[in-house]
């Protein structure tokens, strides 16, 4: 009997992880920017409420 074999591809898992504590943030709206060499990658809205 043949062992059953499966393949695929995953994608690239990131190699670090950075975690934002709200807890010390005041109750209101924030903005979110990722930069990188003064570039902004990524930018995001949340509010703690």
């Amino acid at each position: 009997m043949k062992k059953k074999r499966y393949e695929g591809i995953l994608d690239e898992v990131p190699r670090y992880e950075i975690y934002l504590n709200v807890n010390k943030l005041e109750k209101g709206k924030y903005k979110l920017k990722i930069i990188n060499k003064n570039n902004v990658i990524k930018s995001t809205h949340f509010s703690k409420e």
